[in-house]
Formats: structure tokens, C-alpha cells, sequence
């Protein structure tokens, strides 16, 4: 063979089997499914409506990145329902200011558990532990205070809902 032939059937093998693939395209759902019903999520926690940030995160999410239409409850027009709940939220400190002793940076942690079934009732998807921190800092200043647990427990969620559905759509 001719080194140039050699070269060029070499370069043909090595583009085509590197075995990577994009992500996104793997879909675990099946291909029936086109209507996914969210329903709010169950709080058994003490914070204040954190499940309903969840949920719209969740419901935004699949909004922007999917192309099933989504129903706020579950019923038969859905092929399949993804329900959550808030198992546990937590709030610790984590630095403290040295000269006042008060808390400088916070912690906040969220667990979950999720399934997704069909209308039969078979498990699709579940996580019965997904867990989620996000750290904010204190305001020291009591003129400019802000609470910052709010935006924290957002931020989260929105971390959270691009985790669960990248895990419903990629099968991990």
C-alpha cells in the first residue's frame, strides 16, 4: 500500500472509532412518552415551601430542555408521572466572624427522593437519595442585611432539577 493510502485509512479509523458519543441524546424514557405530569412535590419538612421551588425548577427544566408537554397533575392524560419529596432540610454554620463570633457563611442541604412511573404503575426512574447543598454568606451589616437563605434554597433547586432531569433523559 502506498503511504499515503496507509495514512489516509488510518486517519478513517481513528475519527470513526474513538466510541464517544454526545451527550443528550441517550434517552431512557420510552419512546411512547410524550406527556409528563409533575405534581407538587410533598414537603415533610419544616421550611417553609421549599417544595414548591423544587417542583417549578423541575417543571422549568423539562420545559426548557425537552419537548414533552408537562401537566400540573397527575391523571390519565399523562403517560407518565414523576413524583418527589422532601425528605430532610438542613441549615448549619459554616465559617464564623472571629471578632463577633457570629456566623459568617451558611450551609444548606436538601435531601430528596424521586420516582417516575408510568401509568401502569412500573418504576421508570427512581432516586430514593438525591442530596444537595449550597453555601451563602451572612450579611454583617445590619443596615444592608439580606437574607440569603431564599436565593440559597433557589439556587439549589435549580441544581437539583437540572441533575434529575439529566438523569431521566441520559439514564444514569
Amino acid at each position: 500500500m502506498k503511504p499515503c493510502r496507509v495514512l489516509w485509512l488510518v486517519l478513517l479509523l481513528v475519527a470513526t472509532g474513538c466510541g464517544y458519543h454526545t451527550a443528550g441524546h441517550s434517552v431512557q424514557l420510552p419512546e411512547n412518552v410524550k406527556t409528563i405530569a409533575v405534581p407538587a412535590f410533598t414537603n415533610v419538612t419544616t421550611t417553609y415551601r421549599i417544595e414548591q421551588t423544587l417542583t417549578a425548577s423541575v417543571v422549568r427544566e423539562f420545559t426548557t430542555r425537552t419537548h414533552y408537554r408537562i401537566l400540573n397533575e397527575a391523571g390519565e392524560a399523562a403517560d407518565v408521572t414523576l413524583r418527589g419529596t422532601v425528605i430532610s432540610t438542613a441549615a448549619s454554620p459554616l465559617t464564623y466572624n472571629s471578632s463577633t463570633g457570629q456566623a459568617a457563611s451558611v450551609l444548606v442541604v436538601v435531601s430528596m427522593k424521586v420516582s417516575l412511573t408510568d401509568r401502569q404503575g412500573k418504576v421508570l426512574y427512581q432516586n430514593p437519595s438525591y442530596l444537595f447543598r449550597e453555601q451563602y454568606e451572612v450579611s454583617q451589616d445590619l443596615a444592608s442585611f439580606f437574607e440569603e437563605d431564599s436565593p440559597a434554597y433557589r439556587r439549589l433547586s435549580q441544581d437539583f432539577a437540572r441533575t434529575l432531569v439529566s438523569n431521566i433523559l441520559e439514564g444514569f
